[in-house]
């Protein structure tokens, strides 16, 4: 068998850092939120006048020799076998017959991963690019119209992540728990979800706002039960293993909603509460940043203080949506709420930090983007290419297909990359995967430029401070 090109690799190999940081634009400020929802609105008026408004105990399955080298290691098959025969050590597979097929754990994969980056050629990508010594980026995917795929395409970037060697923290924001069933996570209220966090937050600042009243002669404001027990909780203990050996879960449950009404609450005892910096805050603090890669934060459909959180921890902010009027339009008014909500906060903030001489509050994020799921481009060709020429860079120029594959396997609740091929015709299944693996490979390109640019930046402030001690 010849050996497999560059041509022949799926599009999340071989990502050029320093291209992915060239193509990645600038980092997005609250402002730019209202420049997309005006291009929203004009594009919406444009296409009305064109009339086109118009589980328990799961397992995640084994992978083949043929899967592993097409899509997860970059290798030829021939030599990937000659490998395991010249180094007995390594995994090597089981067969489900007689001298059939051999198939690899996920769990072998990594392990077999690990070897080719340690042994094999310098040239070829087998270990991700992550830059040593920088938090984990976080990556919120938001929009507060339902249906619009949000869950499923967070759901298949996490997956697609740990598949390419990442190791990834998913977090369910929404107490709808979709996610959660997605990755069989089991929350029994919401003391296992992000809950407690955020009382903790509060807790922390309520202390500090107390030592203050006692200060100025006033009575302290007590803390109730529930935050003297949130202030021992540690992120470390929500999170749940699942069936992916690199992809861990805080999980969500009907009970987290109960957070939409108790921070507002909490807000008004103490004002200087920056409750938008809960989650940011306690992961740092307790070093969730350094035992991940990627956090994936699913949000609620609705703008509340949950998805608030979410979006100002992330580092990337997806925004899902169909090529269809009702949700341009509504993608739009999304991006104008984002636009009032931080912009609000920020003058809010800038106002007290003005008048004590601080630095003012700036919420910036490394990309934005908006990405068509469910395309149908005999369908929907027009009003992509209107909806592209409106937002520009704004929408990804990947569009996610819909293909049967995608139906099947929502129907038992898992995702596309859990479905064994054999299940379906192995054209059909290839067809399938490429829509997910272009949409991971867009997604990628961002990762990948958003910490090459805070690498060289990281590495720039440490040469400046080098020649600023070597100067006489």
């Amino acid at each position: 068998m010849p050996p497999e090109t560059s041509a022949h690799l799926p599009p999340y190999f071989n990502i050029d850092p320093d291209q992915a940081r060239a193509s990645l634009g600038n980092p997005t400020t609250t402002a730019q939120f209202e420049d997309i929802a005006r291009a929203c609105d004009t594009g919406r008026q444009d296409l009305q006048s064109r009339g086109l408004q118009g589980e328990n105990g799961r397992k995640l399955r084994r992978f083949s020799t043929w899967e592993i080298t097409r899509y997860l290691i970059p290798v030829a098959t021939g030599h990937f076998r000659r490998v395991l025969k010249q180094n007995p050590d390594l995994p090597q597979g089981t067969s489900e017959t007689t001298g059939g097929a051999k198939w690899f754990t996920l769990d072998e994969v990594q392990r077999l991963r690990a070897h080719f980056g340690h042994e094999g050629s310098k040239a070829k990508e087998y270990l991700p690019y992550r830059p040593k010594g920088l938090p984990a980026k976080m990556v919120a995917v938001a929009n507060f119209k339902g249906g619009v795929g949000k869950t499923s395409t967070a759901a298949h970037l996490a997956m697609s992540a740990a598949l390419d060697g990442y190791k990834v923290l998913v977090v369910d924001l929404d107490s709808q728990g979709s996610m959660t069933s997605i990755f069989g996570g089991k929350v029994k209220d919401e003391w296992q979800t992000v809950f407690p966090l955020m009382a903790r937050h509060y807790a922390s600042q309520l202390r500090i706002e107390n030592q203050r009243r006692m200060d100025r002669g006033e009575a302290p404001v007590p803390l109730d039960d529930t935050l003297t027990d949130a202030l021992e909780v540690k992120t470390q203990s929500l999170v749940q293993s699942t069936h992916w050996p690199n992809i861990d879960l805080i999980g969500a449950q009907l009970n987290l909603y109960w957070a939409e009404f108790q921070v507002p609450v909490w807000r008004m005892q103490a004002r200087g509460w920056k409750l938008w910096d809960a989650l940011t805050d306690m992961f740092e603090a307790d070093g969730i940043l350094d035992e991940y890669d990627v956090i994936f934060l699913d949000t609620p459909p609705a703008l509340g203080y949950l998805t608030i959180n979410g979006l100002a921890a992330a580092d990337i902010l997806l925004v899902p949506l169909g090529a269809s009027f009702l949700e341009f339009d509504s993608t739009g008014r999304f991006f104008d709420m984002l636009h009032a909500t931080f912009g609000s906060i920020e003058e809010a903030e800038n106002m007290a930090a003005r008048a004590l001489g601080r630095e003012g509050l700036n919420f910036e994020w490394d990309a934005v983007r908006a990405v068509v799921t469910r395309y149908d481009g005999a369908q929907q060709a027009e009003l992509a290419a209107l909806m592209q020429s409106y937002l520009g860079t704004t929408l990804s120029p990947h569009r996610q297909d819909f293909t049967a594959l995608i139906g099947q396997a929502g129907e038992q609740v898992q995702g596309i990359y859990e479905a064994d091929y054999r299940d379906f015709n192995r054209e059909t299944y290839v067809r399938g995967r490429e829509t997910f693996d272009a949409t991971y490979a867009a997604f990628k390109q961002l990762l990948i430029g958003a910490w090459r640019r805070d690498e060289l930046a990281r590495d720039q402030a440490s040469d400046e401070m080098s020649d600023g001690q070597d100067a006489p």
